[in-house]
């Protein structure tokens, strides 16, 4: 797989000296030129550029003052001066308030450059992970107290349905009405099951690793058709065209299908046969997956709500309101996309849309 060349820019008001460093170093770098600050400033409008050298000595804005002009825009760019020897007091003056991060005499040698790029993007990319690490990180805590608290309050909810419905029974002598005590219980311990499966779900899709593999698609969404328990009571379609190996993450893709196809069901019209049908076209670069159902479907305000951690759009069925969540979270970690059309009463399609990873891509 082909590194991707690091991004530097380069300002200079002298044209000579920025056609001499585009020469020297455009096999090595992806090299964008400025002749000024404001053009340079152009530029970063467009381009996040993880390293910038700036001639220290130019007539309308020096190198010190461009750098402090993009110190809040650009706070993680790693910054390198050009200078002379009679600048060399304001050099060290802006690299010990830390506006720069190093400065080299001119005329610059080319081991210099490369040296100082190498150590600077080194130093950009551990900032960048580090940030994205810390986010991740704070997402993860909010998530955890949001988690600990619903999930007791839902795992309580069916627990004391099923201990009410005990001591009732307990009091019965008709048989009938104990039949229906046990139809309670079993809705409730069905409700408890399925919470206890997403949370297994969310555990396994955010601790385990991208594991890649060769997956037969159409076997795959048949298998998971046949293990719901709802199964017989629906008509289900699966066209699937298929043109190249599909390479993926099995237990990520079975989290999504098995999610979808339940809540494709689990919310079907009372009105209407329940009726799914799932489309799925697999080319060498990607998947596009399409769940399609005639249920009660989401009204508009709900569209994005319904990917959220224990939102429920609706009190129908009394879902976990985890599913939804772990499924685009699995969709994302195969950097994919979800997304969902739905017309109240008619029904939803989920579409899904992720990268098959052949080649290792």
């Amino acid at each position: 797989m082909t590194k991707q060349k690091i991004a530097v820019l380069y300002i200079d008001d002298e044209r000579h000296n920025l056609y001499a460093f585009r020469a020297a170093f455009r096999n090595d770098y992806e090299i964008f030129l400025a002749e000024g600050a404001e053009e340079a400033r152009q530029i970063l409008l467009e381009k996040q550029i993880p390293v910038i050298i700036a001639d220290q000595r130019m007539p309308k804005e020096t190198g010190i003052e461009f750098f402090e002009s993009i110190k809040d825009s650009q706070p993680f760019a790693m910054r390198i001066l050009l200078t002379g020897y009679t600048d060399i007091q304001a050099v060290i003056s802006a690299v010990n308030l830390g506006n720069i991060f190093r400065y080299l005499q001119k005329p610059w040698r080319e081991d210099e450059i490369r040296q100082a790029v190498e150590n600077a993007y080194e130093i950009y990319d551990s900032r960048v992970q580090l940030i994205a690490k810390n986010t991740e990180l704070e997402k993860a805590y909010s998530e955890l107290d949001k988690f600990v608290y619903s999930a007791s309050h839902d795992m309580r909810s069916p627990l004391m349905s099923i201990l009410g419905v005990v001591r009732l029974a307990k009091m019965e002598d008709d048989a009938v009405n104990s039949r229906h005590y046990f139809d309670l219980i079993e809705s409730s311990v069905l409700r408890l099951d399925e919470f206890i499966k997403n949370i297994i779900g969310y555990y396994k899709n955010n601790r385990i690793e991208l594991s890649l593999e060769t997956i037969a698609l159409k076997e795959m969404i048949e298998g998971c058709i046949h293990e719901l328990p709802e199964s017989i009571n629906a008509q289900w379609e699966v066209n699937v065209h298929q043109v190249a190996p599909l390479i993926s993450d099995r237990l990520k893709l079975e989290i999504i299908l098995t999610n979808l196809l339940s809540n494709a069901f689990k919310y079907k019209d009372a009105g209407k046969n329940a009726q799914v049908i799932v489309t799925a076209n697999v080319d060498p670069h990607w998947v596009d997956i399409r769940v399609k159902d005639h249920g009660i479907g989401i009204s508009p305000e709900d569209n994005e709500k319904i990917f959220r951690m224990f939102y429920r759009a609706t009190n129908r069925n009394p879902g976990s309101g985890i599913g939804l969540y772990v499924t685009k979270d699995a969709v994302v970690r195969l950097n994919g996309h979800i997304s969902v059309e739905s017309i109240p009463q008619e029904g939803s399609t989920f579409h899904i849309r992720f990268p098959n990873r052949q080649a290792g891509i």
